[in-house]
């Protein structure tokens, strides 16, 4: 069965967020005030698997070995099979 897979990769909380915070200050500098901003990485794909349990296991797997750093970052799974 193919699913639709999207991993949401964020700092966890108390991490540094440059980037953020780059674009905070860049918001305030354009008119807008914005507060707690943050960023996150979306990751898309397909994934052929049997069933949804071993194909959210493969992608856990995925983001504990490439996709994130598990020390510094979270990250949440989204799995959905594909409509025939």
């Amino acid at each position: 069965m193919r699913y639709d897979v999207q991993v949401k990769i964020s700092l966890k909380k108390g991490m540094l967020n440059p980037e953020a915070s780059t674009i905070e200050r860049a918001l305030a500098l354009l008119g807008y005030e914005v507060q707690d901003t943050d960023t996150i990485d979306i990751i898309k794909f397909v994934l052929d698997e049997d069933t949804e349990e071993k194909a959210r296991e493969e992608v856990d797997d995925m983001c504990q070995r490439l996709l994130c750093n598990p020390v510094i970052h979270d990250y949440e799974i989204e799995i959905n099979p594909q409509e025939d």
